[in-house]
């Protein structure tokens, strides 16, 4: 992993604390528990991005004796802990949009409040589209929950904003924690999606789909050559996918010729598929004991 993925969850880090910023002035400005909430979650983007720092960091060490395939399951603890944090605030959203539901209070300096909640929402929406978009092109599950968290707390906050202008125009009260419980159900299933995510990767899960065809692409081509491939396995351990198979030639095959055309067959899966580690096997095509696992 890259230095400058590192650099992102500081991005991170430095959003998360402007925004909350801005958004505890909108709070103290309205008394909205609208807008309570939505400081609450960019509380919980902070943790997040703090949490996203030091997976990333482990995650970039290099493999060594005790992890010979090296530390990117880090990663997943990650996104988990987002996960959690997500549930955790909108269960604090909820029971604060309880309280306001049974005991309303009017809201003050809306227009004012509002500009700050907007403001911070701008903000997170574009580093939100910034770390999705180097998560998924460095194949980062950890900057790719942060990018989604972030991008969950922008829609949390045009519900709010939203809400809030509404109580301004219609003068009914109940509307600002009504949209907050809505909003809060909304990203507990963002939250439910990370975990369900990550704890696919502590299951060793196969590598992408897309990525399985275009190796099957591969072994298709050099199997009209003779060839022939079994014990095809592969994984994700977060950004790094681990592949191995048995590769069967003809008898007539040198070692060599076997050699330089299975090494040649791993250059072209790596040129295909990012990030991937490949364990090969080589055994004669002709031999019975071959096609045994």
């Amino acid at each position: 992993m890259s230095t400058s993925l590192i650099t992102y969850t500081y991005l991170s880090i430095f959003t998360a604390l402007t925004t909350i910023f801005l958004k505890i002035i909108a709070y103290f400005l309205t008394n909205s528990v609208g807008l309570l909430s939505d400081a609450v979650e960019s509380l919980v983007n902070l943790a997040a991005a703090l949490i996203a720092f030091l997976a990333l960091k482990i995650a970039q060490k290099p493999a060594d004796k005790d992890h010979p395939y090296g530390h990117t399951k880090a990663e997943y603890f990650s996104s988990i802990a987002e996960g959690i944090f997500i549930f955790f605030a909108s269960l604090a959203i909820i029971f604060s949009a309880f309280n306001r539901l049974f005991h309303p209070k009017p809201l003050e300096k809306i227009s004012l409040g509002l500009l700050f909640s907007t403001t911070a929402t701008f903000i997170n929406f574009f580093v939100g589209q910034v770390l999705i978009k180097v998560g998924k092109k460095n194949q980062s599950i950890t900057l790719e929950a942060d990018g989604h968290h972030l991008m969950t707390d922008v829609w949390t906050s045009i519900g709010v904003i939203l809400a809030v202008f509404l109580v301004d125009k219609t003068k009914i009260l109940i509307l600002d924690p009504l949209v907050a419980i809505f909003v809060a159900f909304n990203i507990l299933l963002t939250g439910a999606s990370l975990i369900r995510r990550s704890l696919s990767g502590f299951m060793d899960e196969a590598i992408d789909k897309k990525d399985l065809e275009k190796i099957e692409d591969i072994f298709e081509k050099y199997q009209k050559k003779g060839l022939v491939f079994h014990e095809i396995k592969s994984r994700c351990s977060g950004q790094k996918k681990f592949l191995s198979f048995h590769a069967l030639f003809p008898n007539d095959f040198t070692i060599k010729k076997a050699h330089d055309l299975i090494y040649k067959i791993e250059k072209e899966i790596k040129k295909a598929v990012f990030n991937i580690q490949i364990e090969s096997h080589l055994e004669p095509k002709d031999d019975r004991k071959s096609f045994e696992s």
